[in-house]
Formats: C-alpha cells, structure tokens, sequence
C-alpha cells in the first residue's frame, strides 16, 4: 500500500531541433545545440521505462541540463541575470493531469522545470516498479528509499523557479504549488513507512501518515473534480486506510502492555476504518480523472 502511487501519467512533449541558424554562427555553437537535441531525445527515451537504472538516466539527465543551462542563465551569473537565449525557443509539454493539450511557452526556464519533472515522476514509478517484487532485496529496498528522497526533493526545489515564469501555471498543471505539493506529501510517506520497526513508532507513523494525505487532498480539493476527482479518492482512500493501519499497530503495542480493553477499542476503531476504506474504494472506482 505504501507504494500505490496514483497512476499520473508520464508527460509527453514534442522533438525539439534547438535550430538557432541565425544566433549558433560556428562550429562550437552548432556542435552545442547538436547534442542538446540529442541528449533531449536519449532522455525522453529513457523516462518511458522504469525499469532503466537511474545512473543511465542521471547521466543523460546531467549532460542535457548541463547544456541547457545556458539558454537559462546568464554566464556571468551577475544578480542572477537569464541568459539572452531563453526567449529563443518553443517547448510543449502536457500536464499529467489536464490530457493531451500541451502547454507551449517560448522560455528555457519552462524546459527546465518540465525535465525535472518528468524525471522526479520516473523516479516514483521506477521506485514502485522495483517495490513490486515479490521479495525485494535489500540493495533494491535502499535503491526504493533514495529514489523517493530524490523525487520528492526535485519537486520541493522546483517550486522556487515556478515563480520566475513569465506565464502563470494554469490551475492543475503540474506546475501549480497545489499539484506539486500532493506529489511531495505523497513521496513523504512512502519514505516513512521504511522506517517503521517497533509496534508504537509504525502506529505514530501511520497516523502521520493519515493526517499527511489528508492535507493532500486537501491542497486539490479545490481543482476541477472531472480531472482531479479520481486522485482526490486515493488520497482519502490512503488517508483512511493509515488511520486503520496506526488503530491496529496502536492495539497491538496497548495488548503488549497488558492493557487489553484499550487494545479491544483501538481493534475497534480499526475496523470501523477499514470499513470506510471499502466504500472508498467504490468511490474511487467510480471518480472522473486521470488514474
């Protein structure tokens, strides 16, 4: 359950030619913008499978944002001055949760935070696609626990240089605080429960773990229930479910104690949960959305 990520899509985006005849006028320059488009390719290549190793895709990830970075920032670096490049080409990219209508912005910057993105989001499902094992190991276990820790860190420092873009994110896309913020809370919580050891702390941590998925829905709430609807119902689903999970792991640590009818009430509250997990999830069956 702690790696039942929502089923957000993969972005898609269009092929770029990084085609700058009239500014790249020799051989370094064109060789540049060769092995951008290059390294773009390879990378959009490597995110449709998560069972590619991250090394592979942080090195093209690296050597393509290694690049780009000069059509971001101003060489000098003075004041945090952008580079003169960044207004000089078109880049689209969907929006996981708003279908198939990509969003076109002629800003380098626009690219830059798309990229992350779609790598923090290959990181989930390379993260779920190894948890998936029937026995995995525990190399597999770490690899699991670090990829997490780096997505969820990805769309935390996104979320500065989404205010330096001259457009607005339009309400739901990837790029609105609302959106980025669900992805965090959610990638929170699948790294907490690697921590769990004895009865009381996984008890505290489920019940962290509820009242952080909450907030997730929470921060959606708001957005268009024909397209959030359905990811709305997994995180109350989630949320229910962790508050059954802290009653259960919370009368089992109260039975070691010899406090038996306290341990019968939290039994009790667990079940009462579990029950509304289960109309929960003929809800979440039936919700519009992406998922």
């Amino acid at each position: 359950m702690a790696y039942w990520f929502h089923r957000n899509p993969l972005k898609a985006t269009t092929a770029v030619g990084f085609n700058l005849q009239m500014i790249a006028v020799n051989s370094d320059a064109v060789q540049i913008c060769s092995e951008l488009k290059q390294n773009r390719e390879k990378l959009i290549e490597l995110f449709t499978d998560a069972n590619n190793s991250v090394s592979s895709v942080e090195t093209t990830l690296h050597n393509y944002l290694s690049l780009l970075m000069g059509f971001v920032q101003a060489l000098d670096n003075r004041g945090g001055d952008y580079s003169k490049l960044r207004h000089s080409l078109r880049f689209k990219w969907t929006q996981t949760m708003l279908g198939n209508v990509p969003i076109v912005q002629q800003d380098a910057l626009f690219e830059l935070i798309s990229i992350c993105e779609e790598y923090a989001i290959w990181l989930m499902k390379h993260a779920s696609a190894i948890a998936g094992k029937d026995e995995p190991k525990m190399e597999e276990a770490k690899e699991v626990h670090t990829s997490l820790r780096k997505a969820s860190g990805v769309f935390s420092a996104l979320t500065v240089h989404i205010d330096n873009l001259l457009e607005k994110p339009s309400p739901g896309s990837d790029m609105d605080n609302r959106v980025a913020n669900a992805y965090i809370q959610q990638l929170t919580i699948a790294r907490a429960i690697e921590l769990k050891h004895n009865a009381a702390l996984i008890s505290g941590l489920a019940n962290e773990a509820s009242k952080t998925f909450l907030a997730a829905a929470s921060s959606i709430k708001a957005l268009d229930a024909t397209k959030f609807g359905k990811w709305l119902k997994y995180f109350q689903l989630k949320s229910v479910f962790y508050e059954a999970y802290a009653y259960c792991y919370l009368g089992e640590n109260l039975l070691s104690l010899d406090k038996c009818g306290e341990a019968i009430r939290a039994l009790q509250e667990a079940e009462k949960c579990l029950a509304t997990a289960k109309e929960l999830c003929k809800e979440y069956e039936k919700a519009k959305g992406v998922g």
